[in-house]
């Protein structure tokens, strides 16, 4: 009962890809680096706090007034055009 020897090894492996394959060898082993990660991922999340840190609702911090500017302009409204049916009854008809 000794050790096995290069031949041994050979053969192992040549029985290996044979029943496997090249493509499923690879394929588990991206599983199981996947596995691995998620695993790593999944501790690291273990250490952060579950609730995030209480934030003020709102705060006002103090700002020196600006130099007033011009102040914004606004569009006058367009003027109504008026008929004969819309002029005041007191205004006095000319024609």
């Amino acid at each position: 009962m000794g050790t096995f020897s290069a031949w041994h090894w050979i053969l192992v492996a040549i029985v290996v890809l044979l029943l496997f394959g090249r493509g499923k060898i690879s394929e588990f082993m991206g599983d199981a680096a996947k596995g691995i990660k998620a695993f790593k991922k999944g501790l690291a999340e273990e250490d952060k706090p579950e609730t995030p840190p209480v934030v003020p609702a709102s705060t006002i911090d103090h700002q020196p007034a600006a130099a007033p500017s011009a102040p914004p302009v606004t569009p006058a409204p367009a003027p109504a055009a008026t008929t004969s049916e819309q002029t005041p009854a007191s205004a006095p008809k000319v024609g």
